[in-house]
Parts: C-alpha cells; structure tokens; sequence
C-alpha cells in the first residue's frame, strides 16, 4: 500500500510537455489500471507493461494499482512514456523505494522481454525536462549520445528493465558522463561548386538566393541536381539556436544520426514518395520532407512529376514558414523554413532522348503543374550541361563569403526588426521603410506598367534587388540592380513567373 510518482514527457508534434505519472497501491484483485492515455493505447501499454515486468524476474504486486498520468498524454501514444509508467507502479508497490524515481524523467518504450528501446524525439523531450528545471533524465542506451547534447541535462543511459530496478533498490543510476562526446561535425560541405563547369547564369543565380533567401528554379537539360547539392555549402553556417532547431527535427524523424552542427540540411524526395512523406504525418507524429529541409535547402528534381496536390500543397508552408497538419483529434504545426530549388526539363520527355515528340500542347500541360508555385519564385536560370573543357568555376569557399558578406550587410539593416533575410521583408515595409533608388523605383513601375510583372510580383523583385545591392556592398538597389532582378526573374525563356 503506497503512492509513488515520477515524470516522462509527451510530444505533439516539436512540441514537448512534462507529464506527471502517479501510481497507488491498494488492497485488492492484482489489478493495473491506466488512467490519462488515450483509450485506444491502455490495452496495449498494460500488457506491454506487464510482460516487461515479470520478463525482468520482478514478481507482479498483488495489489490493485492505478497509476494516472497529467496532463492526459495526446490521442496518439508512442509508448515513451511506458518506462515511467513501469517504475512508478514498483515504487507505489514497495518494490523500489518511490524517494528513488522523484526528480527524475524517465523516457523509453517497454519491449516484452524487458529491454528499453530506443525512441524518436529524445532531444526535444530532453530539452523540455531541463527547461523544467528537471535535470536528471533516464533514457534508452541508444538514445544518450543524442541526449547529451541538451546543455544541462544529467543523462543515465539504460538498456534492461531489470537493470532498472537493481540499480534503483540499491543506489542510483549511473549517468553518462563517463562516456566521450561525439567529435564535432564538419561544417564544410562534401561537394564544391568548382565541380559545376559552365553555366555561369545558374551558378549566379544560386549565389543570390543564398545570399537574400530567395527560392530558384532551374530550366533546362543540365547539371540542376549538382547545383542544387552545392547549395548548402554556400550558405551561412547554421548559428547554436538554428542548428539545435534542425537536430530536433530530425530527431523526431528517427534520424538521429545528424548531431548538431553547422551545415545546413538538403532535403530532396522523390517525386513518388507520399504527401505524409513529404508533409509529415499527425498519426505517427513523425515531419516530412519539407520539415527535414528546415534552415537548409529543399530541391525538387523534375518538379513537374510531382503530383499536383503535393505542387498546390507547397505554397502555404512557403508563405507561412510551417507544416500544419490535423487529423486524429490534432493538430500539430512543424517548421518549414527553407530555400526551394526547383528544376524541371523543357517538356515531359525522358532525360538524354535525342529527339522530342512532345506537341507544344503537352509541353503546355508539362509546365502548367508548375502554375502556383513559380509566381513565389523570384529567381530563374537555365542549365545546361557544358563543355568538358570549360574552365572550373570559383569553387564553394569563395562564393560562401561573399554571401556571408550580404548577409551581414542585410542583417544590420534588419537589426531592429524580426526578419533576417531580404526574402523575409514584407511587402508593406519594401514600400516604406526599405526604398529603391528612384531610377530603380521607375524601372520597376514600368514593368508592372507593361505587364512584364503583376503588383503582386513586385515585392519579389524589390527583394531580389536588395540583395544584388549586397552583394555589391551598397547601400540601397540602384537601376543596375533593378535590372538584374528583372533578368533574373525573366529566366530562361524570357517569361516571367508573374
């Protein structure tokens, strides 16, 4: 007859709250009842729990013990709370001494036999227990590297149940400071620009959108896929919040295999995989593509082969810099915040086909896939593959500090505001507070004049520009700047994504 009561963490979506997990016993049939996990999951948890325990050498109490978890863990339950909810019904039971699991978080998935599995989302969990000031933290031996990395967290890696509840009867867990840390990731790239030969538009054009944020697409039978890899390495290193924001993602993703570091991500599905591959998925709590590309790069190879719900599907999380997703009695939100690289042949025919069937109809259809989400993209370039023989082209190191550069420039512009890119600065602001030279400011007024550009692509062009003026050094976009956002918004084919 007792009560005990320890803590675990539930996650919706990066979202993690502490959830207390209370356990009593009292006299009665030898009974386990579960209060506070979603009505679908106390079957298999209880039974989950129960093999665990006897599988581990402990007897079952003989006693009727309700263990209660608050607040009531979210609709879906992905078992990482199961070690808690097993040590919390010993302690309440006598079997451990209940003063032993206080002040701890206990995370792990119960198997049948006793071990303690390995559990998505570790570095977020971990992260919200030392928020809470709860610093000690049990997680699966698989997952405590991960865990490590949260400053201020005291880990205590486990693999056995039994090993548990030993080390609870008789002393403390042992923490995992005796253990070296991971080496430090490599923030430079594996592949460099100077490999992309020719094609001067397109490799400019990619120096842009790293240095303002800008989105690109790329038209054309060429080297769009190189171009693409190479961008993360042109792009400013992630700063200690960005790439703590990046590990969490692909912690939750399973991935734990990415640590902390300062390479931003490349994230590039395949145009067959599934919408909650791409978007995420409510139901296994789990983000998608466009998630696993936050702070880095998303390309899309042969866009137009995506289907046209996932094309349509991309425009929000591009306006908003998120992944909303309901389902499940839910909601959950995952950040997309990235720079999209789009590349599309001229028309449906397969890659190397020396002779084109297509009707100018079916090159039509081809490109319409892409109607919604060219208009946010400010940039455009053709590819093609070049001459063996072209000469190299400056290789990643010297194009990354010239962006870095621009983004200095365009961060001490934006010191007292929440943006921090040229593609982030809203269209009223690009109106008011951030003026083109008045050359430029004409320019631009004739080309919406002329219906080279609509009122709403203006905002794009005036970004652009502000980062030409960047990488310049200068202070404002002047009409040499004006001009280059117009070419660079033309493309390929001289038509642009209004």
């Amino acid at each position: 007859m007792g009560h005990a009561s320890t803590r675990s963490v539930a996650l919706i979506g990066l979202s993690a709250h502490v959830v207390d997990v209370e356990a009593d016993a009292s006299p009665g049939d030898a009974e386990l009842h579960l209060v506070g996990l979603p009505e679908m999951s106390v079957w298999p948890a209880r039974a989950r729990i129960r093999a665990a325990i006897l599988n581990s050498g402990t007897a079952w109490p003989d006693m009727r013990i309700t263990v209660s978890v608050t607040p009531m863990i979210p609709p879906i339950y992905d078992a990482a709370a199961d070690l808690a909810l097993a040590v919390a019904l010993l302690a309440a039971a006598g079997a451990i001494p209940p003063e032993r699991i206080n002040g701890r978080v206990f995370l792990g998935e119960l198997a049948l036999d006793g071990q303690i599995r390995p559990i998505r989302g570790v570095l977020p969990m971990v992260a919200a227990a030392v928020r809470a000031g709860l610093s000690r933290v049990v997680v699966p031996a698989e997952c405590a590297r991960e865990a490590a990395q949260v400053p201020g967290a005291v880990v205590m890696p486990v693999t056995q149940l039994a090993d548990v509840i030993d080390q609870l009867r008789h002393g403390a867990i042992r923490d995992h400071h005796d253990q070296e840390p991971d080496p430090a990731p490599s923030s430079s790239f594996a592949v460099d620009l100077a490999d992309v030969r020719g094609n001067q538009a397109a490799r400019r054009a990619l120096e842009v959108c790293a240095a303002g944020g800008h989105h690109l697409f790329l038209s054309g039978d060429g080297p769009a896929t190189m171009l693409a890899e190479r961008l993360p390495g042109i792009l400013p290193p992630l700063t200690d919040e960005t790439a703590r924001e990046v590990a969490e993602i692909y912690s939750l993703a399973g991935q734990s295999d990415r640590a902390l570091g300062a390479t931003p991500p490349l994230s590039a599905p395949h145009h067959s995989e599934t919408p909650a591959a791409i978007f995420g998925s409510v139901a296994a709590n789990r983000p998608g593509a466009l998630s696993l590309a936050h702070r880095g790069v998303l390309h899309l190879a042969d866009a137009p082969e995506f289907a046209r719900p996932v094309l349509d599907g991309l425009c929000r999380p591009l306006d908003s810099g998120q992944v909303h997703l309901a389902g499940r009695g839910r909601s959950v939100r995952y950040p997309a915040r990235f720079t999209l690289v789009l590349d599309a042949r001229p028309c449906p025919c397969p890659a190397g086909r020396e002779e084109c069937a297509c009707t100018p109809e079916a090159r039509r259809r081809y490109r319409a896939r892409l109607a919604l989400l060219l208009p946010r993209v400010a940039v455009r370039a053709p590819v093609e593959w070049g001459d063996r023989g072209a000469r190299a082209g400056e290789p990643s190191a010297t194009v990354a500090a010239r962006v870095l550069a621009a983004r200095v420039r365009a961060a001490h512009r934006l010191a007292d505001t929440p943006w921090r890119t040229n593609a982030e600065v809203p269209a009223p602001d690009l109106r008011t507070r951030f003026l083109v030279a008045p050359e430029a400011a004409e320019l631009f007024r004739s080309a919406v004049n002329t219906g080279l550009v609509t009122a709403d692509g203006l905002p794009r062009l005036l970004r652009v520009a502000w980062t030409l003026a960047d990488l310049r050094g200068a202070d404002r976009p002047q009409l040499d700047d004006a001009a280059g956002a117009l070419e660079l918004w033309k493309g390929a084919d001289g038509d642009g994504a209004r």
